[in-house]
């Protein structure tokens, strides 16, 4: 059992979790987590009416046309709907998760509205730092962040907001196990909000901004997703997982392979997948680039929300399912399908520095000699909201019990982080977490941890290394700071297995380990239960919010005057101001090389920690150790695209703004100062990886105008439409190394965008050189109408807050 918290912590954690007690859970009330299926059956009916007839749905298709606001506006007339039309769409419910939460939070009080719209919570998952164990870990970042934990806290007490206090576990397993639906349709501002999808639901993930849509009642806009099917034959043996099975689709598809499209699984091999295995597979769909994923309602579905108290939506769930609703129309047609053998897969290994980087464990040991990659593990981590189910750690305490009877004991620090406290005390109370202790395991808090960052590592630093992660991604020193430290993906079995080797040309299906008795050991397959025998215990009640709590609008927001963390957001202002109608000539700050995803844009890791000192960041000293500023743009906007590659030289965060090179934030603060706008050049799929607004915040606060890119990551681009930053696309991705730092930039057609009468969606950009020399670079925009209004009006916020106060509701 883990030692007991000490007891002078904020009112926010109870002194200690207490002992959990072996019982099902109680049937929740299920008023507000209910999905308002008589309301999508009848829009689902209007539409019907729009379409043609006879026109066969997918599930994706039914679940976003029935949260449609007008079906006639969105869906009516002649053409194309997939990958054309964009939709106008109610979303049941928000969340957030505590760095995110912060500028989401700060953006929706711009708007100055008594309530949100929406049922809405908030989880603080991310700012507790992995180190020593999970009670000094959770006790230390609770102190550190105090000042951030009591604004998300006053907030949602003024709003309305659940509130998940620090401990209860990470978002995404917190929202399948109390929030998710089939049918639903969920924004969250994280990548990995598509974990919901396991249970039949549309769950996406978007920055801060379009989640006040939602908070507002404005139309939250979605360009209508291609749909991919995946057709799942078959069925999983030995150590094949469900993990497997998305790490091999990453392969096929790429990091790039699902932008602008929903996965939508079918086939008779989905109904034999748990439920927690399904939120596997849709979590990591975002390493693809895929808007979410979803499957058909099944049994499996209908037991975990019993078990999880939730048997008022499963009887809800039956009947919608009854109507039709809940399971693609037969006959239905993808844009492409897939179809995988589940029988035919095996365990993968995706990475390193990518997680589309596909590897069958049986080729492994010789990709790693071929690409003289290290072959002595270093650490290996289980858990994270991609792998901490019950039926996870079951199987992996399936392992260890082999290991620890042959007498064998981790070679390597093996960390597990549970998922939720749920999770936890479940495992806790079923000798799951003593098994894993007692081969070495060190449990972790039930938060992110490790997966993005937040850990401690001091060793290994600065030295090529190979951890093993169950985790969902791995680019370069996300998880420890490491540039050089080398993440392979894998099922949380196949990570267990190797620690007990600690050599990664062990191949736990067919090597053997020695033993202390002399007698070679080798595994047999895992096995485990997909939900507790004797039902979940819910542990320490303390960390979770009365549900659907009543707004208290007299409450004070906690944000101190003097803070270095949290300030109040100013609105951006319009480049329109006057009646122009083009953007103002900008200056090009850089051409940035290759992959640069909102890591590179605006870092986590250690952005997120909170122990140490400012420091200034230098060309020489580019530190990992700065304060967190989630909530404080000024101050976060320090770090902006400081890891980023400037094509012309290959240096990493240098710029110039024709005074001299300088930092990339530097040179951006330069161009603040003088009021000079610029814009950047970026290469193919620029913004890829999490949904972090602030790297859309970040240049937009600095002056940028407007990004050139030769394609963008689907959630990054709205991101910055939001901020009323212009996205435009090259025609010719070859013009992309025409444009040079310091050359002037000017836009023509911006002003018949605004004014709607652009014949097309083509941009024209006039270069001009230093010396004079000017041509035409063609690109074009994706704006929808809407869209325009934001850029118009300075942000989407200014747009909304002119909205609300047209309607007298601010």
């Amino acid at each position: 059992m883990l030692p007991r918290r000490p007891r002078s912590l904020l009112p926010l954690a109870r002194a200690a979790r207490g002992l959990a007690t072996p019982s099902s859970l109680p049937v929740k009330d299920c008023t507000s987590i209910t999905p308002p299926y008589p309301r999508l059956l009848k829009t689902l009916e209007d539409v019907r009416r729009v379409l043609p007839s006879r026109t066969k749905l997918t599930l994706a298709e039914k679940i976003l046309y029935a949260h449609l606001r007008n079906p006639e506006e969105s869906l009516g007339g002649e053409g194309k709907i997939r990958g054309e039309r964009y939709l106008k769409l109610r979303p049941d419910r928000v969340a957030m998760q505590d760095a995110s939460a912060q500028m989401a939070l700060l953006q929706f009080m711009t708007c100055r509205l008594p309530s949100c719209a929406v049922p809405a919570s908030i989880h603080c998952d991310h700012l507790i730092q992995a180190q020593t164990g999970a009670s000094s870990d959770l006790a230390r970042s609770i102190e550190s962040n105090k000042e951030v934990f009591d604004f998300l806290q006053s907030a949602a007490t003024k709003y309305g907001i659940e509130f998940w206090k620090p401990g209860s576990g990470i978002i995404h397993q917190i929202v399948l196990e109390n929030y998710a639906a089939p049918g639903l349709l969920m924004l969250g501002t994280d990548s990995h909000t598509p974990n919901a999808g396991g249970l039949g639901m549309l769950a996406i993930g978007v920055g801060g901004a379009d989640a006040v849509d939602a908070l507002t009642d404005t139309p939250w806009e979605l360009k209508a997703p291609l749909v991919t099917g995946v057709k799942l034959t078959g069925k999983l043996e030995g150590w094949a997982t469900p993990k497997d099975l998305i790490l091999h689709l990453a392969g096929k598809l790429t990091v790039r392979g699902g932008t602008g499209r929903i996965i939508e699984y079918f086939g008779p091999g989905v109904a034999a997948q748990s439920c927690t295995g399904l939120a596997t597979i849709a979590n990591m769909g975002a390493e693809v680039g895929a808007t979410t994923s979803t499957f058909p309602y099944s049994d499996n579905m209908r037991q975990y929300l019993r078990a999880t108290g939730r048997a008022p939506v499963a009887d809800a769930a039956d009947e919608a399912a009854g109507k039709g609703f809940l399971q693609a129309d037969e006959g239905a047609e993808y844009d492409e399908v897939i179809e995988i053998n589940l029988s035919e897969l095996e365990p993968h290994l995706n990475g390193p520095f990518t997680p589309d980087l596909a590897t069958p464990l049986s080729s492994f040991s010789s990709f790693l000699n071929t690409n003289n990659y290290p072959t002595t593990l270093s650490s290996a981590l289980i858990g994270s909201c991609t792998n901490s189910s019950y039926e996870d750690m079951s199987r992996v305490a399936s392992i260890a019990e082999q290991a620890k009877a042959a007498g064998l004991k981790s070679k390597v620090p093996f960390l597990v982080t549970p998922g939720s406290e749920l999770i936890r005390a479940t495992v806790e109370r079923d000798g799951l977490q003593g098994t894993l202790e007692s081969v070495g395991a060190t449990v972790l808090a039930n938060a992110c941890g490790p997966c993005i960052g937040q850990w401690k590592r001091e060793e290994k630093q600065g030295e090529d290394n190979a951890i093993l992660t169950s985790f969902n991604r791995n680019f370069k020193a996300r998880n420890d700071g490491n540039l050089k430290t080398m993440n392979f993906l894998a099922s949380p079995e196949i990570v267990t297995a190797m620690a007990f080797s600690g050599d990664l040309n062990f191949n736990p299906l067919t090597d053997t380990l020695p033993t202390p008795s002399g007698e070679p050991f080798r595994f047999s397959p895992p096995s485990g239960d997909r939900l507790p025998p004797t039902g979940y215990t819910p542990g320490d009640l303390s960390y979770a919010p009365s549900p659907s709590p009543t707004p208290v609008p007299e409450t004070e927001i906690a944000i101190a005057p003097t803070s270095t963390r949290l300030e109040i957001l100013e609105p951006f202002e319009s480049s329109f101001v006057g009646g122009k109608g083009e953007l103002p000539e900008m200056t090009c700050l850089m051409r940035v090389r290759g992959k640069c995803t909102t890591d590179h844009i605006s870092a986590a890791g250690a952005w997120l920690k909170s122990e140490a000192p400012h420091v200034e960041v230098t060309r020489e000293n580019t530190p990992l150790t700065l304060h967190q500023y989630k909530g404080h743009l000024s101050n976060i906007s320090e770090n902006t695209l400081m890891t980023a590659v400037n094509d012309e030289g290959g240096q990493i965060n240098v710029a110039n703004d024709g005074s001299g090179e300088d930092t990339i934030p530097r040179t951006m603060q330069k161009y603040k100062q003088k009021g000079e706008r610029w814009m950047l050049v970026v290469d193919d799929n620029y913004g890829e990886g999490s949904a972090r607004e602030h790297a859309a915040l970040q240049p937009r606060f600095y002056g940028c105008g407007m990004i050139l890119a030769r394609s963008f990551a689907r959630i990054h681009e709205t991101n910055l439409k939001k901020q009323g930053i212009l996205p435009l696309w090259f025609v010719d991705k070859s013009d992309y190394s025409r444009i040079s730092a310091l050359d002037k930039v000017q836009t023509s057609g911006v002003e018949q965008l605004l004014d709607g009468t652009l014949d097309g969606d083509l941009i024209t950009l006039k270069v001009t050189r230093p010396s004079g020399e000017s041509y035409e670079v063609k690109a074009r925009h994706t704006m929808s109408k809407d869209q325009v209004e934001w850029l118009r009006a300075g942000s989407a916020l200014n747009w909304i807050g002119e909205k609300a106060r047209e309607a007298g509701s601010a």
